[in-house]
């Protein structure tokens, strides 16, 4: 289960709104490979897929890839405001260390196993 904070519902349905989102649209959170620590979160608007993991709270949707769900399970999705970097970030229990934006982790269980020089080749 992923846990929404009043602030990430705030700006989830905000962003939705924005975008003029379809009917059942939602925030896609995802982890694909990449980023300086091994993994990097997605996120993009879009529909439900099938199999995804959806949350809904308070008219705010968030959709899971099912290939994504044991990198984010347990994770907290929060909005932080700052003059300088405002924006979702990630609280997750499966990494064993992000790098220092936030956008980046390392899951446990692959400590050492990547390297972002691989992406170059």
């Amino acid at each position: 289960m992923i846990t929404l904070t009043q602030s990430s519902i705030k700006e989830v349905k905000n962003l939705l709104a924005k975008k003029q989102a379809a009917l059942g649209s939602g925030l896609r959170l995802s982890v694909t490979r990449g980023g300086c620590a091994g993994m990097q979160y997605v996120m993009e608007v879009d529909v439900a897929h099938e199999g995804d993991d959806t949350i809904e709270e308070d008219g705010a949707i968030v959709h899971v890839s099912q290939d994504s769900f044991e990198f984010l399970k347990g994770c907290h999705l929060i909005y932080e405001y700052s003059l300088a970097d405002s924006g979702f970030k990630v609280q997750n229990p499966n990494a064993s260390r992000s790098c220092g934006c936030g956008t980046s982790f390392e899951a446990k269980g692959e400590e050492g196993t990547y390297d972002p020089a691989d992406d170059c080749k």
